[in-house]
């Protein structure tokens, strides 16, 4: 999901970084029942320092996503047959294993993708689980699918790391391919409004989403959210570039070039005229 996106981890927020293997695909489970037999639909699961939220967390990425950026890095989590059928109970015995490393490290567990909004019951469950344990939690989204995040979830939900992509629909599109920003906006004033802590990230990619314009409109947006606590800005990189060879898919911005110095000092600097605390 969420889109991926472009970070300091080799695979990105949002996917799986380059060296993690996948989990095997398992056929003839279908998500049914509830709680501990719920199933959904998992890609793989990374640990990660101070990228998926705060702290050492345990990350898993979920399969599927209805979005296709132009820059996403993990085309292999795309659909939801990429991923690996296990239960809550099999997610959690996982989980567990690091849980006491994760919590003396004051990080936690984060749900990202793909897109965890596409499998809204199987998230919702793992993150009040977790909650359950005491575990800080974390939603990496696009907010595409906001609408699907019942309060249930939310409330089971410490952090949500909020991929805003683009403020204006036009670009928003020429970025997504396929989505429209109005969820996103929708979604982030909610969370708002309940008070829930947001990380916005925006992905600054030359020629795409650098213009002036577009990044003031982000940072418009993010200076209404008054439960906002950071923004970062994720330079684009290339990284991902072989995973699309690899399925025989052409990379859209394979002649991109990662931002300048001075372009991230200046889209930074946009961000924090508005009073935002900027990473």
């Amino acid at each position: 999901m969420t889109g991926p996106l472009a970070t300091g981890r080799a695979g990105g927020a949002g996917a799986p970084p380059a060296g993690a293997a996948p989990l095997p695909a398992r056929a003839g489970r279908r998500p049914a029942g509830d709680g501990r037999e719920l199933t959904g639909a998992v890609h793989s699961w990374d640990l990660s320092i101070g990228v998926d939220g705060p702290g050492t967390r345990f990350v898993a990425f979920l399969a599927g996503c209805p979005l296709r950026c132009r820059f996403c890095h993990s085309p292999d989590t795309w659909y939801r047959r990429s991923g690996r059928h296990q239960t809550v109970d099999e997610l959690m015995a996982q989980v567990e294993r690091y849980r006491r490393f994760i919590s003396v490290a004051g990080g936690g567990v984060t749900i990202s993708g793909g897109e965890p909004l596409m499998q809204p019951r199987f998230t919702g469950e793992v993150l009040r689980r977790c909650h359950a344990l005491g575990l800080h939690t974390a939603l990496d989204t696009s907010g595409f699918l906001g609408a699907r995040a019942d309060d249930a979830l939310l409330d089971a939900t410490d952090l949500v790391l909020l991929d805003v992509k683009s403020r204006d629909p036009v670009t928003y599109r020429r970025v997504t391919r396929t989505g429209e920003i109005a969820p996103t906006l929708r979604f982030g004033r909610r969370l708002a409004a309940r008070g829930t802590p947001i990380w916005i990230r925006f992905v600054l990619v030359p020629g795409l989403t650098d213009a002036p314009d577009n990044v003031a409109g982000v940072a418009d947006f993010a200076a209404e959210l008054p439960s906002l606590q950071r923004v970062e800005v994720l330079p684009f990189h290339r990284l991902g570039a072989h995973k699309y060879a690899e399925l025989g898919l052409t990379f859209p911005l394979a002649d991109t070039e990662p931002p300048t110095p001075e372009l991230l000092d200046r889209v930074r600097g946009q961000f924090a005229a508005r009073g935002l605390t900027v990473n």
